[in-house]
């Protein structure tokens, strides 16, 4: 797969039928749990926006936690396994790019989980993102994004791959291009009667000094950062972060 292998293609209908896993992963209510807690509370009892939506992982427990939710999602696939969970009235979406896309706002909390952002494979595009999360929000409004951090430190000389998940039916491992600062993740996963099945997903890699750069040009500034949703202090050696922005209150 080439790196810049269009999103729309890359989350297909074949991606989108395994892409739940309930109680398990991502699902998992240790995992997912903390981070609709946290939403909720940044909310602040006012109206959010989930960016890259996809089969509303978070989005549809977030609604139900009284929150309303709306989401902005490019694939029509993930949509498709979205609405099989609730309806456009109980969850809008707009089908669209998250740097682009605009939603009938204003929103108290814009938010993209799950490295997200990292989709979009170009800096300028991320940047545009910041600025559309901007645009969405009603003035002293938040901005959340949960973001892995890059692995570069386990590259040995000579290597530009890292393995970071095995098993006996799964495997994951993250090349990268460090000149060009992207990377690809590489999901195997084997069913009962050992035929592999592979998913490919590019990135562009974001480090948190240069997020916090992009915030700037959005007129967002830092909040908070930390290691997790539950608050954990983020260190040198934390594998992922949730950084909060905010903008201005209102003159």
């Amino acid at each position: 797969m080439r790196d810049d292998t269009p999103q729309e293609e890359i989350w297909d209908d074949e991606a989108a039928d395994g892409y739940d896993t309930p109680g398990t992963g991502m699902f998992a209510p240790e995992v997912l749990g903390p981070a609709v807690e946290r939403l909720a509370a940044l909310a602040e009892g006012g109206r959010a926006l989930e960016f890259a939506v996809g089969t509303g992982r978070v989005a549809v427990p977030l609604a139900e936690r009284g929150v309303p939710v709306t989401g902005i999602e490019l694939s029509r696939p993930m949509l498709r396994r979205l609405r099989e969970k609730v309806d456009e009235e109980t969850l809008p979406v707009v089908v669209g790019d998250m740097a682009t896309a605009s939603a009938p706002g204003p929103f108290r909390l814009v938010y993209l989980v799950f490295n997200t952002i990292s989709n979009l494979l170009e800096q300028s595009a991320q940047v545009e993102c910041f600025r559309n999360a901007a645009r969405h929000l009603a003035p002293g409004g938040r901005f959340v994004i949960e973001l892995g951090v890059p692995d570069l430190r386990k590259l040995p000389p000579g290597q530009d791959g890292v393995v970071w998940s095995t098993g006996d039916d799964y495997l994951a491992l993250d090349s990268y291009d460090v000149a060009r600062q992207r990377l690809v993740s590489h999901h195997v996963r084997v069913d009962g009667r050992g035929d592999a099945r592979v998913f490919r997903s590019p990135h562009r890699y974001i480090w948190p000094a240069e997020l916090d750069l992009m915030a700037q040009l959005a007129g967002l500034t830092l909040e908070s950062r930390h290691a997790d949703w539950e608050g954990a202090a983020f260190t040198a050696d934390s594998p992922s972060h949730v950084s909060v922005y905010r903008l201005p209150d209102a003159d």
